[in-house]
């Protein structure tokens, strides 16, 4: 489902091209480590964002090109840096809110800012004060899952990707036994995580 996620937001409906820079915020998660495998698979250039910089190694082991700790460094100033003063042609935001006006920012002129998720549980206001000449979107899975044709599309994407080992399961890990559950929650709170977290049974 990540994958699908990734594809749907970046290929599908964003037209992420080979060398296109993107900017992918809360990375650790399955679908920003998913959306990372995406922009390599198509030969897109994925920085990564996160809010320490103790979660840069595994998100350069990810794949990550570039790993921005947001809490630690000036966004805006890092991705500019990164594309030589001219922007992420694409954002990939699953964090929504008040970031958003630094987000735009740190988008090239004419790109797109995606948001498919809203982790800050804030309101999130087009950013006007700047004026940002971009294209600002929001986007679900369902419009993949609602239109059959881009549903296929998708699937070939991906099953592609898992056939070529591009794309594979990040889990982080797992508890054993349903007896582990409050463990299992106390360590997703922790934001300790990179990719999914599995209890079995």
């Amino acid at each position: 489902m990540p994958f699908l996620v990734g594809y749907g937001g970046l290929v599908e409906t964003g037209g992420l091209r080979a060398g296109d820079h993107v900017v992918i915020t809360a990375a650790t998660s399955s679908v920003g480590l998913a959306a990372i495998a995406v922009a390599n698979r198509v030969g897109a250039i994925p920085i990564a964002t996160t809010r320490s910089s103790s979660m840069g190694a595994p998100l350069l082991d990810a794949g990550a090109a570039h790993v921005v700790a947001t809490g630690e460094e000036d966004l805006v100033a890092r991705v500019l840096e990164i594309t030589g003063g001219h922007g992420a042609e694409h954002v990939f935001d699953a964090v929504a809110g008040p970031g958003v006006a630094d987000l735009a920012r740190a988008t090239a002129k004419g790109g797109i800012l995606t948001i498919h998720g809203l982790l800050s549980g804030e309101p999130t206001i087009f950013p006007a004060e700047t004026l940002p000449d971009l294209w600002m979107r929001s986007y679900t899975l369902f419009a993949m899952t609602h239109d059959e044709e881009r549903l296929r599309r998708a699937g070939a994407f991906v099953a592609a990707g898992l056939r070529s080992g591009d794309f594979a399961p990040q889990v982080d890990r797992v508890f054993s036994g349903l007896d582990t559950i409050v463990e299992a929650h106390t360590y997703l709170e922790s934001n300790a995580q990179v990719g999914k977290i599995v209890v079995t049974p």
